[in-house]
């Protein structure tokens, strides 16, 4: 029995001996020490190395895997240093971070783990999504991408492998599915879908506008799908505000209502909806934009008449300038919601379509087209000279020509030409005189002796224009200078004959007394 107490107390003793000095090498307790944050994740994600207890003001420089990452420096009232770095793309499993402060060197590890990455990440059914996978096994294989609906995983993609760095890419169409959070995830060969870090896809419920801008008033339909069956309380919001509210959707989830563009600058507004079961945020925004509108007191009418523009939809609390036919006649000042008035008289312009346009200084701009009155005046009735009457007796006359008045809404002025023929051809015109206010006229320089012929037409603001008169005729002098002369000398020497036959007469009476 001696021996076999002696047996079994040899190998105790020999362990008794391997412990002793195992137990202050654990009772070490060293100085510094290091930690990373996150210590697992994707290739990709952001960890920052933290060290504590180093030596004061020393370079730290960071690998991960043998390759170095960066670099810092402790600080210099404790020896701590914070650095942060990506993981790059690499493989699962666990990689070595190793922080080299001078003659000190300590690691950690950090956990590559599969994972999904898409983009984007919200959108209506339909949307194409791009899926990256990071953090598989080497060249994994039989990788199956898949997509949580109606409370089990659909597979959307399959057949993926991994390439060398366990990294992937496939994309898909969201399928017909309910609005909200959606789970994605992938399995493999080698990876268990509850090891990869799945991604979540929010699918929208749609809205839809038959009109993509309008103008303040304009009434525009929303039509809206996916939300949920009978769902009440649904509200149309613009730029956050309700424009319409009480809305039921159909058993599908569908509905359809109009609102109208409230009373806002011009601009881009978001709008959406929401309803007591739909949050806002599950619902996709849609861009709508305000266009200026420009409104007429009156959309026809005539020179000088009043005439006042409203406008929406511009600048709030700026200035717009209004121009008439392309000349500026007025400004005006807008209120906080981009609205305006101002009143002018109408110009003087040609009849017809004219353009009243309004602008601001941010360049919104608005059109309303005003009818310039096309009526043409009536025709003057000619007066003086008379018809066929005689100016002057001889020489040259500066004639005054008479007409009648014509009025018009637009004001009128009138023409006269005056010819040697009744054709008025070009070249027979040789007086001519335009936009005359009064209705009578004296030529400027004397007409020599002959036959002329006048017509006056009466032209108002709008440069409408009545007919021509008739032409008239008169005649300038009697006889011409050398008829006059010749007459002189007719008379002279009719009277020296006269005088010479009654100075005979007498003397042949004389000698016949004697």
């Amino acid at each position: 029995m001696r021996w076999l107490f002696q047996l079994l107390i040899v190998p105790i003793l020999c362990l008794v001996a391997i412990a002793i000095p195992a137990v202050p090498a654990q009772a070490i307790c060293l100085p510094y020490d290091i930690e990373i944050l996150p210590k697992a994740g994707l290739p990709g994600t952001n960890v920052t190395v933290y060290g504590h207890n180093f030596a004061l003001d020393k370079l730290v420089e960071i690998s991960y895997d043998g390759t170095w990452m960066t670099k810092g420096r402790t600080d210099t009232i404790r020896g701590d240093f914070t650095i942060t770095f990506t993981i790059p793309e690499g493989c699962k499993g666990y990689y070595q971070v190793l922080a080299d402060v001078g003659y000190v060197k300590m690691d950690t590890y950090f956990n590559v783990k599969p994972g999904l990455a898409i983009s984007p990440e919200e959108g209506p059914v339909g949307s194409n999504v791009t899926v990256r996978g990071a953090g598989f096994a080497r060249k994994e294989a039989d990788i199956e991408l898949m997509y949580y609906l109606n409370d089990r995983y659909q597979t959307v993609a399959g057949n993926i492998t991994a390439n060398v760095t366990g990294s992937w890419e496939t994309g898909f169409q969201i399928p017909p599915s309910p609005s909200g959070q959606h789970k994605i995830d992938a399995q493999g060969a080698e990876s268990k879908h509850y090891e990869v870090s799945e991604a979540t896809f929010r699918v929208t419920a749609e809205i839809g506008l038959d009109e993509s801008s309008g103008i303040v008033g304009e009434s525009v339909t929303m039509t809206g799908a996916r939300f949920a069956a009978y769902e009440k309380g649904i509200r149309i919001l613009f730029d956050g505000q309700a424009v319409a509210t009480g809305i039921k959707a159909n058993s599908k989830g569908e509905w359809q209502a109009s609102f109208h563009v409230p009373d806002m600058p011009s601009g881009e507004y978001a709008i959406s909806a929401e309803g007591d079961q739909t949050r806002n945020e599950d619902v996709g925004e849609l861009s709508f934009k305000i266009r200026p509108e420009v409104v007429l007191s009156a959309s026809e009418g005539h020179v000088g008449m009043d005439l006042s523009v409203a406008g929406r939809g511009f600048s709030a609390n700026g200035t717009v300038v209004i121009r008439f036919a392309g000349t500026q006649v007025t400004t005006a000042g807008t209120d906080d919601k981009g609205s305006f008035e101002v009143s002018f008289a109408v110009p003087r312009d040609r009849y017809g379509d004219l353009p009243v346009t309004a602008e601001d200084a941010a360049g919104n701009d608005g059109t309303a087209v005003f009818v310039m009155e096309s009526n043409h005046p009536n025709t003057p009735a000619l007066i003086s000279p008379a018809s066929r009457g005689w100016l002057g007796f001889i020489g040259k006359v500066a004639p005054t020509f008479e007409w009648s008045p014509v009025s018009d809404d637009s004001g009128v002025s009138y023409s006269l030409q005056v010819a040697t023929s009744d054709d008025f051809a070009a070249t027979s015109i040789i007086a001519s005189a335009t936009n005359l206010t009064e209705t009578s006229y004296t030529l400027p320089e004397a007409l020599p002796q002959g036959t002329y012929y006048w017509i006056v037409q009466a032209v108002d603001r709008a440069e409408n224009e009545s007919d021509w008169t008739s032409a008239r005729s008169f005649r300038v002098g009697f006889l011409p200078r050398w008829g006059l002369i010749v007459a002189i000398a007719v008379a002279a020497v009719v009277v020296l004959i006269f005088l010479i036959r009654a100075l005979v007469r007498r003397r042949s009476i004389y000698y016949d007394r004697w």
